[in-house]
């Protein structure tokens, strides 16, 4: 079975990274379909699974229950309830077959998967420029909330997969592959990147 998962600074390409890549490999991809998956587990709205999922919550789990969410109580609609589905959604899409999980923590969750773990970052002027690009008529944002942004959604990511995880967030000797798109543009390096994950699973079989 071949996993990737691909865990990414905001505004760093992950996503679109992602997605070309499951593309050029031919294999499942998921990114919103795992908030999906969470609402029809709970009963609960997209929106507010989304925002409960991306807190920080940290503070809200027991520590004895730390990397073992299959343990936790069921909190009704908390954040660590939240997590705990999360964490058997992304295991049952992974069981399917084939795919690129992007965010969620997966590679740490997937860790008996044995997934190939990218991270994707790149400087702040890059992803500035990124979220630029990507802005709407309906959604504009000046510089300075770009970056506010950028330190508050990475800041709880980092939370996050710190619950799971003995390494840091962006801690090298968590992936197996780290990719700086700093002043790139992702389908170029796609070629290279899938390539890359051909071979490791070929590896990984023998």
């Amino acid at each position: 079975m071949r996993i990737i998962t691909v865990s990414r600074e905001f505004g760093s390409g992950g996503r679109e990274l992602g997605k070309r890549l499951a593309d050029a490999l031919n294999i499942s991809y998921y990114d919103r379909e795992i908030i999906t998956a969470v609402a029809e587990r709970t009963n609960l709205d997209e929106k507010y699974v989304e925002i409960a999922l991306d807190q920080s919550v940290l503070s809200q789990i027991p520590i004895s229950y730390s990397r073992t969410f299959s343990l936790l109580p069921d909190l009704v609609n908390s954040p660590a309830a939240l997590l705990a589905q999360q964490h058997k959604a992304i295991e049952e899409l992974a069981a399917r077959g084939d795919c690129v999980i992007v965010g969620r923590n997966a590679e740490t969750i997937l860790k008996d998967f044995h997934p190939l773990k990218l991270f994707v970052y790149a400087d702040k002027e890059s992803k500035i420029e990124r979220c630029l690009q990507r802005e709407t008529k309906k959604e504009s944002l000046s510089v300075h909330e770009i970056e506010k942004m950028m330190k508050q959604i990475d800041k709880a990511r980092a939370t996050n997969h710190d619950i799971l995880s003995s390494f840091a967030w962006g801690d090298k000797r968590e992936y197996h592959l780290c990719i700086n798109t700093s002043g790139i543009e992702i389908k170029t390096l796609i070629p290279s990147i899938a390539s890359y994950a051909e071979n490791w699973f070929v590896q990984m079989q023998k």
